[in-house]
């Protein structure tokens, strides 16, 4: 097949038009241009094919063997282009397709059962959904969204936008509290079990506690080390006391699983982004599962 060097579509374009109308002046009035140009783009298209498509007379123009053989397979052509760009179009305005997200672990308690409702609305988007507390390269990795905790640098490559803000605060189950003793200031904290959390780092994390106004940095004597999302886990299952974000706690808190100790001694925490690939326009299906991760978050 020879390559297309010297023809182009709209060259093709003027040859339908003018097959169509028969008149190279009426198909120039068709594709608002002049004469000369269709005359010259029909000829550049001969000349790619090295046939010729119409015999001109002074009075009249005729479509020839070859022209009708090439216009059959340009009209499909186009009119592929045409309902290829209606479907473009049509996933613009209406949301279809999958979209890649990639969120801390601790959320996704938080946004795995609400993607019901989100299919339910939307049916004919797919959500790609992975867990994961390690900075993932949204351009590199091919995610359409990723979502963090953190102040986060500018970025060129990378369009933000800021979720929700967050609290630290201190939780432990009422079995476990049940079995020790009362927890009225921080001092008390020293005699009980702490469930620390190791980061992918390999930082062990202390907690940060608001100590009559004042922040300040503990750093409890461990009982448990753990990393990624098993130290809420470990507070469920009575283990000791954690400290955590509220949005973590609060789907156990809300159905008694977890209690919040000392609410005074409550932290903020840094606030949680979603990031997007600069260069991307924002899709239908990604706007609408981005707002629903907002909305999510934010309840």
């Amino acid at each position: 097949m020879q390559e297309m060097t010297g023809a182009t579509l709209q060259d093709i374009m003027a040859f339908v038009a003018v097959a169509q109308t028969g008149s190279f002046t009426s198909a120039a009035e068709r594709l608002g241009t002049n004469k000369s140009s269709v005359g010259k783009a029909v000829q550049r298209l001969e000349k790619h094919l090295a046939t010729q498509l119409f015999q001109r007379t002074t009075r009249a123009v005729h479509i020839t063997e070859d022209g009708q053989t090439y216009l059959a397979a340009a009209r499909v052509a186009i009119d592929r282009l045409r309902e290829a760009e209606q479907a473009l179009a049509a996933n613009r305005a209406e949301p279809v397709g999958r979209v890649r997200v990639d969120l801390p672990a601790g959320f996704g308690r938080l946004i795995l059962p609400t993607l019901g409702a989100l299919r339910e609305r939307y049916p004919k988007v797919v959500v790609e959904l992975s867990l994961n507390d390690r900075m993932s390269d949204p351009v590199g990795d091919g995610w359409d969204i990723v979502v963090r905790i953190g102040h986060l640098p500018a970025d060129s490559e990378m369009t933000v936008r800021k979720i929700c803000d967050l609290q630290l605060g201190l939780y432990a189950s009422p079995a476990y509290l049940q079995q020790r003793d009362a927890i009225a200031s921080i001092s008390d904290l020293m005699d009980h079990d702490a469930v620390l959390f190791r980061s992918f780092t390999g930082q062990l994390r202390g907690w940060s506690l608001n100590d009559h106004g004042q922040r300040r940095e503990f750093a409890p004597t461990p009982a448990l080390i753990l990393d990624g999302h098993a130290f809420v886990e470990a507070a469920v299952l009575g283990l000791g006391i954690s400290q955590m974000i509220d949005r973590f706690a609060r789907p156990f808190v809300l159905d008694g699983r977890l209690v919040h100790v000392l609410p005074q001694a409550d932290v903020p925490a840094p606030p949680v982004h979603a990031l997007i690939p600069v260069g991307r326009k924002m899709t239908a299906k990604t706007r609408v599962v981005l707002d629903h991760i907002v909305a999510t978050l934010q309840q």
